[in-house]
Parts: C-alpha cells; sequence; structure tokens
C-alpha cells in the first residue's frame, strides 16, 4: 500500500461499481430526464466517487449509450421470454396484450426511460441504432408467432397502445387485446 493510500484509507475493491453506474444513470434519466443527468447526479445515485465515472466512461454519451442498450436488451430479453412461453398464436396474442397492458406499465419509470430514449434517438444517429437493435429484436419474437409483416404492424402497435394506455385514462385495458387480434388476422 503507497502512502497516499495508507493516508485516505484502503482502495475499495468494487468489482460491481460500473454496473451500478449504468443502473443509477437508469434511475437519474427516470427522475431528471436526459438534460437533467449529470456525472455529478449519477456518481450520487451510484454511491461511488466522482472520479469514477471518467475512470468507467469516456463521456455522458458513452454512459448514456450503454444504460440505454442496458435498459433496451433487458426489455428485448423478458419479451423475448413471454413470446417462447406461447405455445399457440392465441398464446402469443394475449401475451402481446399483456405486454401492453401489464409489462410495460408495471414500472411508471421504464416508460420514462423508453420515451428519453426515442428523444434522443429522434435526435442523435448514435442512439437511433440502440432503437433500431430494439425494434429488430421485437420483431423477431414476435416472428416466433406471425409473419414478417405482420410482426413489424404488431411491434408499431405495442408502441403505440403503451403511449395510450400510459397517457389517455379512457383506454381501457381491453383494447390491446382487441387490436393485437384484429391486426393479426384473428376475428
Amino acid at each position: 500500500m503507497s502512502s497516499a493510500q495508507a493516508q485516505t484509507g484502503a482502495r475499495r475493491f468494487d468489482p460491481d461499481r460500473r454496473d451500478r453506474i449504468i443502473d443509477a444513470c437508469l434511475t437519474v434519466i427516470a427522475t431528471d430526464g436526459v438534460a437533467g443527468t449529470s456525472h455529478r447526479k449519477v456518481a450520487a445515485a451510484a454511491d461511488v466517487p466522482l472520479g469514477s465515472m471518467t475512470y468507467h466512461f469516456s463521456g455522458m454519451e458513452e454512459l448514456l449509450a450503454e444504460s440505454f442498450t442496458r435498459f433496451a436488451d433487458r426489455a428485448s430479453d423478458a419479451f423475448e421470454r413471454r413470446m417462447r412461453d406461447a405455445a399457440t398464436t392465441d398464446e402469443a396474442r394475449e401475451a402481446v396484450a399483456e405486454l401492453i397492458d401489464q409489462d410495460v406499465l408495471r414500472d411508471p419509470r421504464d416508460l420514462v426511460v423508453t420515451h428519453e430514449l426515442y428523444t434522443l434517438a429522434a435526435r442523435e444517429p448514435r442512439f437511433r441504432t440502440i432503437t433500431q437493435h430494439w425494434m429488430e429484436r421485437s420483431r423477431a419474437s414476435l416472428g416466433l408467432h406471425f409473419d414478417p409483416a405482420t410482426a413489424r404492424i404488431l411491434d408499431a402497435l405495442i408502441e403505440g397502445l403503451t403511449i395510450h394506455r400510459a397517457l389517455d385514462t379512457g383506454v381501457g385495458e381491453t383494447i390491446a387485446f382487441d387490436a393485437v387480434t384484429r391486426v393479426s388476422g384473428s376475428r
């Protein structure tokens, strides 16, 4: 141990620090938006020294990209599991409706993070690649039960109905299943 470490205390072994910073960044985005996210806020939320931010990330753009990628991958993984668990097309329709009615709305922070990503992706091509990959994975999961054209339409339907379910108090839970069955050719 160097004399500097002896004076300030031993260096803390923290192998999960980078992951904690990424997760904390998502928390800050959910509460303050991308515009309100700073290294200082993320470091405080992750309970790490401010210097850890520049040690682990080259800048805010890299931190945001890694955070949004993690968020999109987690959402894609959950959706893929849901679609793989569906044994029939009818079960797949129910799974898509449940995704709209339950999964996306379970944690309001996820809805905010999703919209923050969409807004950033509309302006910045680097972030558009994250949303493009997310859409490709969603369509692949839908493709387990639906043809490519229907999968693309259902993917767009999921996005639109999620917004309506979150923001329009007049939209009932049955609209998702009805819309999914109409789009996918049943009824």
